[in-house]
């Protein structure tokens, strides 16, 4: 008999478990337009063939972004069918760049579990890699996961939690970006004059702007990246459930707040490292996304004098502008932030 997949619960997995994830996805241009349209993101570099050939790339590349949800979505059946909620993210790279017409596909090692205290679900650690089809590894990055429980009376594995950077150092960035012709960024065509020496640490930039999130938008979205989450999908379960509707995958909040960042970041480009990061609470459909960013470090990149990098914490919001900065204090965070992201992104020296 035939069996289909209900996918893998918490007790499935134990550590050292290497997953080759089904199926491999050729990134096309229609996709790339695709997901212009659903954030809109207006960077130069990924917006316009010519602009980016005129930097030294050989295309425009696919949006850093595109690229980690793609994989993200691979890894999905094998790893998070059966998840409560995706937790965080660390120590992620963005490793070469991406073309339309390449292929992408994924592999996961466990490399944590720890079960939770009501035996009704656990965390699961997985370290996943991208890469495109001759070998070359695109991204990589740890993420945990809250996962269901087959039946809460299966014993469950010894706990092991790993231990995990808090950051990743500005020289393990810039090798995704070819050598810049800076002398050939048209500053004006990129949207702002601001480079690197430009953002001092501390600074902190509400990106004004807000979106509202729309059902049908999310789920085209996450479609796109093929994550059949049931959690995103089916309102006849999630009705059920804890929220009583679909959840925004966390993945679409990302790229709007990086999208949102244009207004204040146009420059920086590329979109390097995931240092740590954090869903901070829900969002659903009807809510209004809005933004802010910190500079928390400036640094230049050994070897590179065509730019360097700026270490940004942002902030995601619903139904809250954000020109009073609302963030964490002491242990809470503001009731309005649904997201906090701590990456690198590279900007013109």
């Amino acid at each position: 008999m035939i069996a289909t997949h209900a996918g893998n619960f918490f007790e499935d997995f134990h550590v050292g478990q290497v997953i080759r994830h089904a199926t491999p996805r050729t990134v096309t241009a229609g996709d790339v337009a695709l997901y212009g349209a659903l954030y809109g993101a207006r960077f130069a570099v990924q917006s316009s063939e010519v602009f980016a050939q005129a930097i030294g790339y050989r295309h425009a590349p696919v949006d850093d972004l595109l690229v980690f949800n793609i994989v993200f979505g691979k890894t999905v059946p094998d790893v998070s069918l059966n998840a409560v909620a995706n937790l965080g993210y660390a120590s992620c790279r963005f490793l070469a760049p991406v073309y339309a017409g390449d292929t992408l596909y994924a592999v996961s090692e466990v490399i944590g579990l720890r079960e939770n205290s009501n035996r009704k679900s656990g965390v699961v650690y997985v370290r996943s890699t991208g890469f495109k089809q001759d070998g070359t590894e695109v991204v990589d990055y740890v993420r945990w996961v809250m996962v269901r429980k087959r039946d809460e009376a299966n014993p469950a594995s010894e706990p092991y939690v790993p231990t995990l950077p808090s950051y990743l150092h500005a020289d393990d960035l810039g090798g995704a970006v070819p050598s810049l012709d800076i002398g050939d960024y048209d500053f004006d065509l990129a949207g702002s004059p601001h480079r690197l020496g430009d953002y001092e640490v501390g600074a902190r930039i509400d990106h004004v702007d807000g979106v509202t999130v729309e059902e049908a938008e999310h789920q085209i979205a996450t479609r796109l990246y093929q994550n059949p989450a049931r959690i995103h999908f089916n309102q006849w379960s999630e009705g059920q459930g804890r929220f009583g509707r679909r959840l925004v995958y966390g993945g679409h909040v990302i790229s709007l707040a990086r999208a949102l960042s244009f207004n204040g970041l146009a420059n920086a480009f590329h979109f390097a490292a995931i240092n740590a990061g954090r869903h901070v609470g829900p969002l659903f459909a009807g809510e209004t996304v809005f933004a802010w960013s910190e500079v928390l470090d400036r640094q230049e990149i050994p070897g590179r004098k065509d730019m360097g990098a700026l270490r940004l914490r942002t902030l995601a919001t619903k139904n809250r502008p954000c020109a009073d900065f609302p963030g964490k204090t002491a242990e809470e965070y503001d009731p309005a932030v649904i997201l906090d992201l701590d990456y690198w992104a590279l900007i013109p020296r």
